[in-house]
């Protein structure tokens, strides 16, 4: 855990901190504040390296934190579907809440094979391939979910046929939400549909929390089953947007931190400090690099013909706001802590987390956020 200040406004002054399991103190002769941690985080006092100043910054001061018990995520439910089988569904646009797909009843929820699946079942058979030629399409009570996608079969949704290779645009919002790859298989990006059951109601996640949980947890789905740790981000032009290396998927990210409301506002620390109640969230550490107006296209060539790489495809527009969002976070961190080598470091949240407001209630978007 690293503690951060930013530099003194008016001259230098003593400081003195107190390091103690659930909070820190900090004193000055302008005050003194405590950060009081979230209830799953403990610090160990014993562990600190010492309090240094870093030019640009201001104070650094390095300890190390535990969780007693493990935090758990807060998953979108598309990456839970298996439980969801033969439940009846509802599918919505994510921007704006508009249902795409009524009261559909999946009988069959079912992870599609690996992108060189054909290659691997040559290997197996001892005799012609009988899926040779095959394409998986579902049928009208299936869903099969790909890396940033699934599949589903929407041809009695629709009064006329649609054609392959179009866009699926959202009739209230014009987001893209799709592909249609077939007369009768479209193709949803996780990234712009919400699947909740029937009963429930729409569940309102501002559009950056959610971008960030789904992409956060397809990499750290892929890197697990997949052995991957590097990917490109690609719209469905086929043009790549960011290169992104995955360096952990355990990190813990302190939404706000809590203060007493006795003492005064301390002048060194951050002015985003939140009095309301604290909270540490599952996130993950990456790297990145963004391609786009031409940006490194050395290392773009390098990584496509790389086997190692995997690349994720998502509307083009999608792909601009998880680099808005990718340097935003960047931009968050103390500035010796932004790059990595050549890389910008950021931190994803794997969680949604959200308290609908009460203009949200007005507004009628104020739901039970999606477990």
């Amino acid at each position: 855990m690293v503690l951060c200040t930013r530099e003194p406004s008016r001259g230098s002054m003593s400081v003195d901190v107190s390091v103690m399991p659930t909070l820190l103190r900090v004193e000055n002769p302008a005050g003194c504040v405590e950060i009081q941690l979230p209830a799953e985080m403990r610090l160990v006092p014993s562990s600190c390296g010492g309090l240094c100043h870093v030019a640009g910054d201001g104070l650094h001061l390095r300890l190390r934190a535990h969780t007693e018990s493990q935090v758990s995520p807060k998953l979108i439910s598309m990456f839970n579907q298996s439980s969801k089988a033969q439940e009846c569904c509802t599918f919505y646009c994510q921007s704006c809440g508009e249902v795409i797909i009524r009261d559909r009843k999946l009988l069959r929820v079912l992870p599609l094979p690996g992108e060189n699946w054909g290659a691997l079942v040559e290997e197996w058979c001892c005799h012609l391939d009988p899926f040779a030629n095959k394409p998986l399409h579902p049928l009208e009570n299936d869903c099969f979910i790909g890396d940033s996608f699934f599949l589903v079969n929407l041809r009695s949704d629709l009064k006329q046929e649609p054609k392959a290779n179009t866009k699926v645009i959202c009739k209230r919002c014009k987001v893209m939400l799709g592909e249609t790859m077939s007369s009768e298989t479209t193709k949803f990006y996780m990234t712009e549909i919400i699947i909740q059951a029937s009963d429930r109601s729409f569940p309102f996640i501002p559009r950056s929390q959610f971008v960030q949980s789904v992409t956060a947890q397809c990499l750290v789905e892929l890197s697990s089953t997949r052995s991957t740790f590097r990917f490109t981000i690609q719209g469905q032009d086929g043009k790549v947007y960011i290169l992104l290396w995955l360096l952990n998927s355990d990190s813990l990210v302190i939404e706000s931190l809590r203060s007493s409301e006795c003492i005064r506002k301390f002048p060194l620390l951050e002015d985003t400090l939140k009095v309301d109640s604290s909270s540490a969230l599952n996130a993950v550490k990456v790297l990145y690099q963004p391609c786009i107006k031409s940006r490194n296209e050395k290392l773009v060539s390098s990584w496509e013909s790389d086997l190692s790489v995997h690349s994720l495809t998502l509307p083009s527009a999608t792909c601009l706001e998880l680099l808005l969002i990718l340097s935003r976070s960047n931009a968050a961190l103390p500035l010796s802590l932004r790059q990595m080598n050549s890389f910008q470091v950021s931190h994803h949240s794997r969680s949604t987390k959200y308290e609908p407001t009460k203009k949200d209630y007005q507004k009628g978007k104020g739901t039970k956020v999606c477990k």
